[in-house]
């Protein structure tokens, strides 16, 4: 096991990522950019180190910096938390290369999954069920590209085979819009992603958004963990999510599950990892997969009792799965809700001091959040500042506790999302469960 591990995040992962590693008897060091030196985490590791300005370039993904303070720490080990550098192959290959570990899977399988197009490829090939799309990258032929199109049927969506976050996609209804359609995206995608290749997907119009958690130990065992429904969206921006995913048909469940573990060992996957899917009809497509811990893990963590991050490390230090898939039961149901800095209204970014932070309590509550009474919340970074997690035996129970510990919840001094959040578990269409990917836009005019 490691004896050091060096935490190349911030915020409420970061924390979340120490208070594991303390458990397990692991010392840690912190990492933080001129502003963060107040950082709940910063203050509670063993030793930190600035790595930085406040500007995330020359911070948090900086490279050679964060290299450097684990030479100086003589840490053994780095955290990537989400965000950031979690999928960035060139920091794993560095890492690997200074002769420390990255805990989360090889550079080689990060790039293999960071490539939408070489992602669908590997997961076809494992049986994992895809959208029915242009099979590779759109050819610089315009005919061609007509002729894919019409194979698949409008509408159809163009991505960035390097995007991600929402970003590097365009809807195309008609073969009228299609040529400037494409020619705009792979414009786009050069600029935001420094790789202009795009391919097609049939776009689907009434999807909800449904993922699967898997931990693999690169040794040839892997295990899922149940899904989560994270189907409110605000431009592709995950707002609440529970597990499990409501209204699945068991069957279908286990299906996809035994594909999603066959792909962890064909690829040779090491850690944590996500299948995110759209789920339309009874049926499971596959969008990408996310080759780190998820923002929205705590929810599979309430309905398995696994810690995630714990494992996470195990299996990066060279263990082999602590757990078989016969150990995993879902218990009950959970629901998480992102606080963010931001104007319910408007969803402008909201930074400032926070005078007074109360968090929620009670049966079934969790709070993850690097907050605190007199805390700064810069302007620099995410605006997400809590997760309010609860679990109850059944989606009835959980929901109604959400509601309470909302109503429990104190941020004073800043502008946060909770009012947003309280109607949306109010809601009378997702108390039923099941809304689509649209539902939250919608619901806001948007």
């Amino acid at each position: 096991m490691f004896d050091k591990i060096l935490i190349a995040n911030r915020g409420e992962i970061a924390l979340r990522i120490l208070r594991a590693c303390k458990e397990m008897g692991i010392a840690t060091v912190a990492v933080h950019s001129l502003v963060d030196r107040n950082l709940k985490h910063v203050r509670l590791a063993d030793e930190s180190v600035c790595i930085g300005p406040n500007p995330s370039p020359q911070s948090y993904l900086n490279i050679p910096a964060l290299i450097s303070a684990m030479e100086i720490t003589d840490a053994v080990a780095v955290h990537p938390g989400y965000g950031f550098l979690a999928e960035n192959a060139d920091f794993a290959e560095q890492v690997q290369k200074s002769g420390f570990t990255f805990i989360g899977p090889g550079p080689d399988v990060i790039r293999l999954m960071g490539d939408k197009v070489s992602a669908i490829a590997a997961m076809k090939k494992a049986g994992v069920p895809t959208v029915p799309g242009s099979d590779g990258p759109l050819p610089d032929n315009g005919e061609r590209c007509l002729e894919i199109a019409e194979k698949i049927g409008y509408p159809i969506i163009i991505k960035a085979a390097a995007g991600g976050g929402g970003r590097g996609m365009r809807v195309v209804e008609s073969a009228e819009n299609l040529i400037n359609a494409i020619a705009v995206t792979k414009s786009e995608a050069q600029a935001a992603f420094g790789d202009g290749t795009v391919y097609m997907e049939k776009f689907l119009q009434n999807p909800r958004h449904v993922e699967i958690q898997i931990m693999s130990d690169g040794q040839g065992n892997a295990i899922h963990l149940g899904d989560r429904d994270c189907s409110l969206q605000r431009r592709h921006q995950k707002v609440l999510e529970e597990a499990p995913a409501p209204g699945i048909p068991d069957a279908v469940r286990e299906q996809v599950y035994d594909s999603c573990v066959q792909a962890c060992i064909d690829i040779g996957y090491r850690g944590a990892g996500t299948f995110e899917f759209l789920y339309e009809n009874e049926r499971f497509y596959f969008i990408e997969m996310n080759t780190r811990i998820q923002v929205e893990h705590p929810v599979t963590e309430m309905v398995t009792g696994v810690d995630l991050i714990k494992e996470q490390i195990r299996v990066c230090a060279g263990e082999k799965l602590s757990l078989k898939q016969e150990d995993i039961v879902i218990r009950g149901h959970a629901f998480e809700c992102r606080i963010n800095a931001e104007d319910p209204q408007t969803f402008f970014p909201s930074p400032g001091r926070v005078n007074n932070f109360h968090m929620p309590g009670g049966l079934g509550v969790r709070v993850d959040s690097h907050l605190y009474s007199g805390y700064t919340v810069p302007p620099n970074y995410d605006s997400m500042i809590a997760k309010v997690i609860t679990h109850a035996e059944d989606r009835e129970t959980a929901l109604a506790r959400m509601r309470v510990a909302l109503s429990e919840l104190v941020v004073d001094g800043i502008k946060t999302n909770i009012p947003l959040q309280e109607e949306l578990v109010r809601d009378e269409a997702f108390a039923k469960g099941g809304v689509n990917i649209h539902y939250l836009e919608k619901k806001l005019g948007l």
